[in-house]
């Protein structure tokens, strides 16, 4: 049998038009008590700006868009669409998911479509399950999305968080291909530090039991951040036969300036092929990678046939890399 392979044929992404920059932010938490100052974020983040989205705008309606600049740069219609996965932590429901949501947003009905939710991690392991099931004969055709409306669960009131984090949605088209375009996937979890990163509340009995703010240990994820990405980019490195030298970009999640330097220096990657969005952004979670991934393609950064490395760590503890040829 003739081995089948999936290459991404097309990126897309967007960002609510609300745009907060540091010194918005300053300014609003200035009025709650809360202090801090642009140089206090830029120095210990590399974030300046990030965008929010409005109260009645959930994250199936940021997908929406990005999934269809994704298509119309792959050339596909909905029709041909035979598989939608979305990354998110901020589901518009409880259920049904996101992406059913966002399957009848575009018009379509019959094929699978599902969540997965590996917080920052989450783009990188909905690529190598659609890989997967594009790889098995399940699908030709894939959506699959990064989604997330995390300014819905921040703590304005904890400095060390709130400044972190921003909302947007990035997407690409997985198709089957006779050539690798996915050359390797890496991924992992460690549920022994669940309580470093977490939003720990729960809905019952109609009421929120518990805290549904984002609580961070900042040290701790920094610490085993660095140390994790490093072994998911040589270990999907291994499975592909390549070397950091093959390596034309890495494309982290953007969550902080330094762990991804840390993270290029440890591959002996010049800043120069670290293709970042952070600034920008800020950290959007399962969106980061994808929208990274799209301001490269589009800002003529990330050029077809080059090697891209992707790699994710967020909550859980989850963590994985996806190397794949564009």
């Amino acid at each position: 049998m003739t081995p089948r392979y999936s290459r991404i044929t097309g990126t897309g992404s967007h960002l609510p038009p609300r745009r907060v920059t540091n010194d918005d932010l300053v300014a609003e938490l200035a009025g709650r008590g809360v202090e801090t100052s642009n140089e206090w974020i830029v120095e210990r983040t590399g974030i300046r700006a990030r965008h929010f989205a409005a109260p009645d705008v959930a994250a199936s309606d940021l997908a929406l868009p990005a999934a269809q600049a994704a298509m119309q740069a792959a050339g596909v219609q909905p029709a041909d669409i035979d598989l939608i996965v979305v990354a998110t932590s901020t589901p518009d429901m409880v259920f049904p998911s996101t992406a059913a949501i966002l399957q009848h947003k575009l018009g379509i009905a019959g094929c699978p479509a599902f969540d997965v939710q590996a917080v920052c991690s989450g783009f990188v392991y909905a690529l190598a399950v659609a890989d997967a099931l594009i790889a098995n004969g399940t699908a030709r055709r894939a959506l699959v999305i990064g989604a997330e409306v995390f300014s819905r669960i921040l703590d304005f009131n904890d400095r060390t968080t709130c400044v972190l984090f921003g909302d947007g949605a990035g997407a690409v088209v997985l198709e089957a291909s006779d050539a690798p375009g996915i050359l390797a996937t890496d991924l992992h979890a460690d549920g022994r530090h669940v309580g470093i990163l977490c939003v720990p509340g729960h809905v019952s009995g109609g009421q929120v039991l518990g805290e549904p703010l984002l609580k961070m240990d900042g040290q701790a994820v920094f610490k085993l951040a660095v140390g994790v990405l490093d072994k998911a980019a040589r270990a999907v490195l291994a499975k592909a036969g390549k070397t950091e030298a093959d390596i034309d970009w890495l494309i982290p999640h953007q969550a902080n300036i330094r762990i991804m330097q840390g993270t290029a220096r440890k591959l002996h990657l010049p800043l120069e092929k670290v293709v970042v969005t952070v600034q920008d952004h800020g950290n959007t979670s399962a969106a980061s990678i994808p929208l990274a991934l799209d301001h490269g393609v589009r800002s003529g950064q990330v050029k077809p046939g080059q090697t891209v490395l992707l790699e994710g760590v967020g909550g859980g503890f989850t963590w994985g890399a996806v190397l794949l040829k564009m």
